[in-house]
């Protein structure tokens, strides 16, 4: 599947003629694809990405193709079709229960975790928290940080293979500052929380 969705993007790119960012055009609908019916992974079109722009503008052009499949999937699947998306992921759900349960309870802290960390499908975690508690606002801003991490994280471990040689040590020391400043802001969020309840319990 990843040498089908390759050969026919780079078709598509020589039929068109389209360069820098204007890739977007094709890879946007194949996120949406993605983000719907999972046929292929993401990563196919962050290696697109890289191959064509570079790591720095393909990194980017990757987050903002996520960032628009997971915003859409969410309102779609919240939205639109919720049964048919419930129909088709129940069974998967009933596997991560407990994430959901999570997700209940963190919220946008669950989905920026589970987007860095690729433990489940990122389709399944935009349905996941479409029928959560998590409303369209926070979501939004937890689906572009996430995404960031998550394209970060996988261009520090694609570019080596894209660009052998290339040195990685600023992407990855400013992606380690990054998660620290990510850890940071968790652990005070639920300081802050832990003495709201304190305060309302006494």
């Amino acid at each position: 599947m990843n040498d089908w969705i390759e050969q026919i993007t780079g078709w598509l790119l020589e039929v068109t003629q389209i360069k820098g960012f204007w890739i977007l055009l094709i890879t946007i609908p194949l996120a949406l694809l993605q983000g719907i019916v999972g046929v292929f992974p993401f990563a196919t079109l962050v290696m697109l990405h890289i191959s064509v722009l570079g790591v720095a503008n393909g990194l980017l052009a990757s987050w903002i193709a996520g960032s628009v499949a997971g915003m859409a999937v969410y309102l779609i699947s919240k939205f639109m079709f919720f049964d048919w998306f419930n129909r088709k992921w129940l069974s998967k759900l009933e596997k991560y229960e407990r994430w959901q349960k999570s997700l209940d309870r963190y919220g946008v802290w669950a989905v920026i975790f589970l987007r860095t960390i690729p433990i489940m499908p990122n389709n399944l975690i935009s349905f996941m928290s479409a029928v959560s508690n998590l409303r369209t606002v926070p979501y939004t801003w937890s689906n572009i940080i996430g995404n960031l991490s998550s394209i970060w994280l996988f261009g520090i471990l694609s570019a080596s293979i894209v660009f052998p040689g290339m040195d990685l040590r600023l992407l990855i020391l400013s992606y380690v500052g990054f998660l620290l400043v990510l850890l940071g802001a968790f652990f005070i969020r639920q300081r802050m929380m832990a003495k709201k309840d304190r305060s309302m319990t006494a």
